[in-house]
């Protein structure tokens, strides 16, 4: 069993608290704490709330369906149900805030999903990316080459990374 201390963590962005924890494996965030960051509301709750609304009456959708209801730490110490949102869902209650605090996070979006939508064209583009990213994290060349060597010898097709 996984330990709080490592399933529960506090994200900064942009100096403010992201109050997030791992459900299934995965990231959840507070949508008040993201909604808080992103905005200059001084009630955030309130502002979440109406903006359920307004994106309701607006798109058709209700944006608590992509949250739970989960448990996490307060101000006073105690634990309470909080509305949280995957990494998916957060990214599309972020695409509803109409702050300009949330438009460069907005742009971030669309660059990285036009660049997927380049990468499922051109898969090569996807290899190239994933060795930058690996050398950017301080993994050696001989390191890389070998990931990419056992990729292919488990099936995958080969992509020239040198």
């Amino acid at each position: 069993m996984i330990n709080n201390m490592e399933t529960t963590k506090i994200a900064i962005f942009k100096s403010k608290k992201i109050r997030r924890l791992i459900y299934q494996d995965e990231w959840w965030f507070s949508v008040v704490d993201v909604v808080e960051a992103l905005t200059d509301s001084v009630n955030p709750r309130d502002y979440w709330f109406k903006m359920k609304i307004r994106v309701k009456s607006e798109d058709g959708i209700e944006l608590s369906t992509i949250c739970r209801q989960l448990k996490l730490e307060s101000a006073d110490g105690k634990q309470y149900l909080t509305d949280c949102a995957n990494t998916e869902g957060i990214f599309r209650i972020i695409e509803s805030i109409p702050s300009p605090k949330a438009e460069p996070f907005k742009r971030w979006l669309a660059k990285v999903g036009y660049e997927r939508i380049q990468e499922i064209e051109d898969p090569e583009l996807a290899v190239k990316r994933s060795k930058m990213l690996y050398k950017l994290k301080g993994y050696s060349d001989a390191w890389i080459y070998e990931v990419a060597n056992l990729f292919h010898l488990r099936g995958g097709r080969y992509f020239n990374f040198f």
